[in-house]
């Protein structure tokens, strides 16, 4: 009902019965379309697996294979990759990895482009045999070139994880959708030149959304990742850290990648080997912002830092041996 005052009269209003919405005219979303409001994140099939999101933190391991890594961990340094490979992967399984991210080339500043025949050349045999080993573990492919994807996919990954994922090509978006796997949309930039950084954050992910989804990807298929050390001074990075929760406004899971990063080093002077503390407290952190994976090169301490975090910030949802009711007053 609308309100009707009479002149001069404070306080007092006079209700008009039967008139309901007709005093002012208001828009009907269109018949064919949702309510526009994002729900619960729901699930997303990776591999044989299916991540249940809100329920706890994931945690994805990461294989370089690549001679110039930036954290000191390619697989190609020396000896054999693929048993190389093999081995970190069955060390990060057992620490408990959900899922392991392959990479075939560095994406540090200054690193040595690769074409994608030697990409693929080192990706596909460790893809093909930590499928065999653990084949119910998710693989998942860090690449920018579709022929890389969608020869990792042929391997057997059932993951793209697209470091450019905001760049106006959508060959990776359309190649997922084609498969039927989903993508991992990163935010990335070719210079850290910024206005008002998380709303640009948000408005890059939310247009990179809606090319995948234009490419046929589908809604529950879609993971966004703010793209930490991507296009963004350190000061940049602190600040993404600090505003995390902005990101939940796009409706996806998020996946954060702060492992061993160069502004971790920066804000301790440490080597990256040495800034494992530092990645702890970047993962606690996510999780309590509301991340729900985390990309990381030190598989055990990370996974036992999420599931402390998950046992505080998720409560009986995430399991454990508290998962029947905290046994507490109140709301």
């Amino acid at each position: 009902m609308t309100e009707r005052r009479l002149p001069g009269e404070r306080g007092v209003v006079t209700p008009v019965p039967g008139s309901g919405g007709l005093a002012t005219p208001s828009f009907a979303a269109p018949a064919d379309a949702g309510s526009g409001l994002p729900g619960p994140l729901g699930a997303t099939a990776i591999g044989g697996r299916t991540f249940r999101w809100g329920e706890r933190t994931y945690v994805m391991g990461i294989l370089n294979v690549t001679p110039d890594s930036f954290s000191g961990d390619g697989l190609l340094a020396g000896g054999d990759p693929v048993a190389a490979a093999l081995e970190l992967a069955g060390r990060m399984v057992a620490d408990g990895a959900d899922l392991l991210d392959v990479g075939g080339e560095s994406s540090r500043p200054g690193h040595d482009p690769v074409d994608a025949a030697e990409e693929i050349r080192r990706v596909g045999p460790v893809i093909e045999a930590i499928r065999a080993a653990h084949p119910d573990v998710p693989l998942s492919v860090d690449t920018v070139k579709p022929a890389v994807a969608a020869a990792a996919l042929e391997a057997g990954a059932s993951l793209v994880n697209d470091v450019w994922g905001v760049a106006e090509d959508d060959a990776l978006a359309r190649l997922a959708a084609e498969r039927r796997v989903p993508i991992v949309l990163m935010h990335n930039r070719a210079e850290a030149r910024y206005v008002n950084l998380m709303a640009e954050i948000i408005g890059d992910l939310q247009r990179a959304i809606e090319r995948a989804l234009r490419a046929g990807c589908r809604w529950e298929d879609l993971i966004v990742d703010p793209g930490f050390g991507f296009g963004k001074a350190p000061h940049h990075n602190l600040a993404l850290l600090r505003q995390l929760p902005a990101l939940r406004v796009l409706g996806r899971p998020i996946l954060l990648g702060t492992s061993r990063k160069s502004t971790l080093g920066r804000v301790l002077d440490l080597p990256p080997e040495e800034r494992l503390e530092a990645t702890l407290a970047t993962t606690a952190l996510g999780i309590a912002a509301g991340v729900d994976v985390v990309r990381v090169h030190d598989v055990r301490p990370n996974v036992r830092v999420a599931r402390m975090t998950d046992a505080i910030v998720r409560g009986p949802l995430a399991g454990g041996p508290f998962a029947g009711g905290d046994g507490m007053i109140g709301p």
